[in-house]
């Protein structure tokens, strides 16, 4: 989903959770009382799921970057033909 898209959506949930909020100070009665109930839990639900979303791609972006770090790091290895040194071992002396 693109920034811009994002932006859209978490402007569609502020304006559905205001909606709620001028349900519940200008309806009146039970069918006020639902609508508040229902536009509150939708805009709220909405703007977790958001923060959900955004943690997500944060994570996957990381990911990319430490993937992309890595097989560069792999291709100037090759590029130089040196090997990758494994730690050296010491030997037990026998007893």
């Amino acid at each position: 989903m693109a920034l811009r898209s994002r932006i859209i959506v978490l402007g569609a949930v502020g304006v559905v959770v205001i909606a709620g909020i001028l349900c519940a100070i200008l309806v009146t009665g039970i069918e006020g009382e639902i609508l508040t109930i229902a536009l509150l839990s939708l805009g709220l639900a909405g703007a977790v799921l958001l923060v959900f979303l955004e943690i997500g791609l944060g994570e996957e972006r990381d990911l990319a970057k430490q993937q992309e770090r890595r097989v560069a790091r792999e291709h100037g290895r090759l590029l130089s033909g040196r090997r990758r040194l494994s730690p050296r071992r010491h030997r037990r002396r026998p007893s």
